[in-house]
């Protein structure tokens, strides 16, 4: 039996059956990582001695005992352990206390390896931080395993582990879940608590979640991290049961739009995105659902990327000055990567009434997009990234024109979704001429992960789910 093969459900069931001990497993993970690691660049702090002590105390009867997981390099705070940001900034910081969402995969069982490489800040959608150099895609080594979550996700497509943690501020899971070939669900606002030591990221924006190679794992993580504790900003509205329990659960005729083109007009379509959302089109369809062309008029407002992009460089300006009070000393725009250096810069110079005023125009924006669900509509499908799998270096760190033009185009089907705090989840159902892997996401209103869970198990088990990155 490859253990390392099996999902994180099938992990759980292997340790409680007696077919692997809990450390055996953990220590199969540790050598796949130092075995592959060297090429991919995923795991940037390793803690696999403290990891291993730790085994002897998780209960027995924890549901995830012995399961090997590792942490984003972003969020996801852990005691006494590094943490970096993707930033030299940043890096050598220690954490003083576990984040919730920590606690809670500590109490599940789970064994905490070490932490993955990300962009610096999370701001960009291709791991290649100055800090920790790039993490490359398990598929094809020269190609980008995707941003911010980029670490997490070659690791898990190349079987270090069955899941990790990701976070998504404006396609975060989805992007390196797209082009990794796995399964990204970003929660609804609010679904898992960002505290004690944030309130909010990115002014709502941002989610914490998992990658994953299956759909109930997916699921199950969410289970063990969700909920709301006193103080948090935003609770989302209640599911009714465990998502775990909603894999396999029949969602029923739904009502299902779809877009192969994007409705601003002005990000180029892609034919093997085009591809993959007909595809995945035609699935549905074949399932029972109705499933038609369109979409939220609201998705072709012009005005939104300048909004949205004002107010990520606001909480980006924040965050560096919050290093500089930590250390300190101010930081300066020298020390920090091109890209941050100019949305912090530009930044400075708005004032807090700008601010403001953005963030009341995503108010509406919200209000706008919400109204297509509250017609009538179940599902949203559209491709996971809006442009083809790209290389290493296509988001040129020199050339801030074209890096920011490319960015814009990739994340057009995912930032609005990160401003209406609206769950999406994204499936790898397609691969290019070259066998890269290319997602599709779906779009529920907010709260409903409940059906996006049912209707992703009704697609995997329809079209498996194929894995060919796994070493």
């Amino acid at each position: 039996m490859d253990v390392l093969k099996l999902d994180a459900v099938g992990q759980a069931q292997a340790v409680r059956d007696g077919r692997v001990s809990a450390r055996e497993l953990a220590e199969a993970a540790i050598a796949h990582i130092e075995a592959h690691d060297g090429d991919l660049n995923a795991v940037v702090h390793r803690r696999f001695e403290r990891a291993l002590a730790e085994i002897d105390a998780i209960p027995p009867d924890a549901p995830f005992r012995g399961v090997p997981i590792l942490l984003k390099d972003l969020g996801w705070r852990q005691a006494g352990e590094p943490y970096s940001g993707g930033s030299l900034v940043q890096d050598g910081v220690e954490n003083a206390v576990d984040g919730y969402g920590v606690v809670r995969l500590r109490e599940a069982g789970f064994v905490l390896l070490g932490r993955t490489n990300t962009p610096e800040f999370g701001s960009t959608i291709t791991t290649e931080p100055v800090a920790f150099g790039a993490t490359r895609n398990p598929y094809d080594e020269a190609y980008s395993a995707g941003g911010s979550s980029g670490g997490s996700a070659a690791a898990v497509a190349a079987g270090m582990v069955a899941l990790a943690t990701a976070s998504d501020g404006g396609g975060s899971i989805r992007i390196p879940a797209s082009l990794c070939g796995l399964v990204g669900l970003k929660p609804t606002r609010g679904r898992v608590s960002l505290g004690p030591s944030m309130g909010e990221g990115w002014s709502g924006f941002s989610c914490a979640g998992f990658v994953s190679r299956t759909v109930r794992d997916t699921a199950a993580a969410l289970d063990v991290v969700s909920g709301t504790y006193p103080g948090d900003p935003y609770a989302a509205p209640a599911l009714p049961g465990p998502l775990a329990g909603e894999v396999g659960r029949d969602p029923g005729r739904l009502r299902v739009g779809f877009l192969t083109a994007h409705p601003r007009g002005d990000v180029p379509e892609v034919p093997e995105l085009t591809e993959a959302v007909t595809a995945a089109a035609a699935l549905l369809e074949s399932l029972g659902h109705d499933v038609a062309p369109g979409g939220p008029e609201a998705l072709g407002e012009t005005a939104f990327t300048e909004h949205f992009g004002a107010i990520v460089a606001d909480n980006l300006a924040a965050h560096v000055a919050g290093l500089g009070e930590l250390r300190g000393k101010p930081v300066e725009l020298d020390e920090l990567e091109p890209r941050n250096a100019a949305m912090v810069n530009a930044a400075r110079r708005r004032g807090a009434a700008d601010h403001i005023l953005a963030t009341q125009w995503v108010d509406g924006f919200r209000r706008r997009m919400a109204a297509w669900w509250s017609a009538g509509h179940d599902l949203l499908l559209m491709p996971s990234l809006g442009v083809a799998p790209f290389p290493l270096g296509w988001i040129p760190p020199g050339d801030l024109s074209i890096a920011f033009g490319r960015t814009s185009h990739a994340v057009a089907y995912t930032s609005p979704v990160n401003a209406t705090g609206q769950p999406a989840i994204s499936l790898p159902l397609h691969r290019n001429p070259a066998g890269l892997p290319v997602g599709v996401q779906l779009v529920a209103a907010a709260g409903r992960e409940d059906l996006l869970v049912r209707v992703a198990a009704q697609v995997e088990a329809a079209r498996p789910f194929e894995h060919a990155a796994l070493r």
